[in-house]
């Protein structure tokens, strides 16, 4: 418990300060890894443009018979369309699937780090982008692959915009569905009056993210799951960023939860590596896109 007097200091803080504090505090936990993989990427060479060459993002890419439905990969907070999939994305296409990948939720001049805009409006710009990928391909369903915010927003797509008839499964990795305390740093909202409503002015996707917002009342009323689409949360008993992590799974029928560690106990991933870097979840979620040909997800299967 905080000493009375340092209280008091908190107090007479103005709200305005909590704003950058808890986007530091989110982009520390959430940014910085995400953004050192983009700088070293740079380092060789590479660009944002090509991912395409290597067939992640490529429109002219036909899905395949034993692949029949393109993967559309939804990043997180403070994410973007490639950062976030460096590891995931083409461990896909040596797969044989048509991969794609958006960027939504962006704000005004703040480049590369997106998934900041309300959360319904986020949807409406993956609703957007999967009719788009569907005109492409000439699918007529695609399965979806979202880490942290990513595996919480598709909902509101399937669930209010008219998503469910154009997606087969949705796999979340460590997603926010039923919100997060930020290992408890939301909690500070409650020493600076007005503070939220700052935070959901300037940056409403991280408000909306929050245990026991409105959106997210909005978004779990009347069940967790549409009828129709396959889903399957991919969590991590280590993460420090959607907390607690069994509020990442769902209730409902055709929904599969997977703790990491019950596969394979050693596994020490948190928030970001569980997305970025795990092999086992990489599989598990390829488990989920083709279920009929799935293999046992164990500690060996981090290749």
């Amino acid at each position: 418990m905080l000493p009375r007097r340092r209280i008091r200091r908190i107090r007479k803080t103005k709200p305005r300060t909590l704003l950058p504090a808890l986007a530091l505090a989110v982009a520390a936990t959430a940014a910085t890894p995400t953004a050192a993989l983009a700088t070293d990427n740079s380092a060789r060479g590479q660009t944002r443009g090509q991912a395409v060459s290597s067939g992640w993002n490529d429109y002219s890419c036909k899905p395949s018979a034993q692949h029949p439905r393109p993967v559309v990969l939804v990043h997180g907070t403070l994410g973007n369309s490639v950062d976030n999939w460096l590891g995931f994305a083409p461990y896909l296409v040596q797969r044989g699937y048509c991969v794609f990948s958006l960027d939504y939720g962006q704000l005004p001049a703040v480049p590369f780090f997106h998934g900041l805009g309300a959360v319904d409006e986020s949807a409406k710009q993956l609703s957007a982008y999967v009719d788009r990928v569907l005109a492409a391909t000439g699918a007529a369903k695609v399965d979806m692959v979202g880490h942290s915010q990513g595996g919480m927003m598709p909902r509101y797509y399937l669930k209010f915009l008219g998503g469910a008839p154009k997606v087969n499964a949705l796999v979340g990795i460590a997603p926010s569905n039923h919100g997060t305390t930020l290992s408890g740093l939301t909690k500070l909202l409650d020493y600076f009056p007005g503070a939220g409503d700052l935070i959901a002015e300037g940056a409403p996707g991280l408000m909306d993210q929050v245990v026991d917002s409105d959106f997210l009342r909005r978004l779990n009323e009347g069940g967790d799951t549409v009828p129709g689409v396959r889903y399957t949360v991919i969590a991590t008993k280590y993460d420090e960023v959607a907390t607690p992590y069994q509020a990442q799974f769902l209730s409902g029928p055709n929904v599969r939860n997977v703790l990491i560690q019950d596969l394979c106990p050693t596994d020490i991933s948190e928030h970001l590596a569980i997305g970025l870097t795990d092999g086992l979840a990489f599989h598990e979620a390829v488990n989920a896109l083709d279920p009929d040909h799935a293999t046992p997800t164990t500690c060996a299967s981090d290749d």
